[in-house]
């Protein structure tokens, strides 16, 4: 589990076991935000293309960009929120920030093939 700071910024509390961790902290973190979906699409955020950039860096700190597939998306608080808490889950990372942006804007064509298989786009 997982709790939030008064900075806003989500923690660890405890581990929670999640499938396909591999050990490498960047796959892992890949892996942990593959868990969370859209909640309109059927498809997780970073194969949606959602996840501009993931800087593992100092990894007490995950620092994640990430954009919604349009600005005026109702659950966007609750969708970097949910990001947050399944990064921190990941072995190894311990804090994570996840900061919206819209430069560039989200299209279809940011997708991952499989995404686009999912979606019946290919």
């Amino acid at each position: 589990m997982s709790h939030e700071s008064e900075s806003g910024l989500a923690f660890r509390d405890e581990p929670v076991e999640m499938p396909e961790w591999t050990g490498d902290l960047e796959t892992d973190v890949i892996n942990a935000i593959r868990t969370v979906f859209d909640p309109e699409i059927t498809v997780n955020v970073y194969d949606l293309g959602l996840i501009y950039r993931v800087d593992i860096a100092n990894p007490a700190l995950i620092d994640i960009d990430m954009t919604l597939t349009a600005p005026g998306c109702p659950v966007a608080g609750e969708m970097l929120r949910r990001v947050e808490k399944a990064v921190v889950l990941a072995p190894g990372a311990t804090g994570a920030k996840v900061h919206l942006v819209f430069d560039p804007p989200w299209d279809p064509n940011k997708m991952s093939d499989e995404a686009k298989l999912e979606l019946g786009m290919l």
